[in-house]
């Protein structure tokens, strides 16, 4: 018989450095779930993405066991890793903060074409564009 999930929640931490603290306790913590373990399996499962930002759907069943999947790190934390910048514009219209190539653009698009609801790379190309212009940052032609 499969278990009755109690809910659904979405949670982001460091590859590797997830920890009971705030904001993944404050997250988890009301469910009842062991947030030790969750914390010790999500950076077995990202150490080898050291440094980026992760997202985790966590599903939680009624019997206070849990799941998760991982997902892509978010377009802007990709997009600042490409550039090596420290944050966004705070205007994006007029402060530019760098510019993405088209290499880099499509480079981006592939790593998140599963998390995307996109039918082929121009589609996921489009949307990481668009992301990086909500950023201040110039897309190349």
């Amino acid at each position: 018989m499969a278990k009755k999930i109690k809910t659904i929640i979405k949670v982001q931490a460091e590859a590797g450095k997830a920890n009971p603290a705030p904001p993944i306790g404050t997250a988890l913590g009301p469910q009842g779930i062991n947030i030790v373990e969750f914390c010790t399996q999500f950076n077995e499962q990202t150490k080898d993405k050291m440094g980026m930002i992760i997202p985790a759907e966590v599903t939680i069943y009624e019997d206070r066991t849990f799941t998760f999947i991982l997902k892509t790190p978010p377009a802007a934390v990709l997009i600042k890793k490409a550039l090596g910048l420290e944050k966004a514009s705070a205007n994006p219209k007029k402060d530019k903060v760098g510019k993405l190539t088209n290499a880099q653009l499509e480079e981006i698009a592939k790593i998140k074409m599963p998390d995307l609801n996109a039918k082929d790379l121009e589609a996921a190309k489009k949307v990481v564009a668009g992301a990086a212009r909500s950023m201040g940052v110039e897309v190349e032609k």
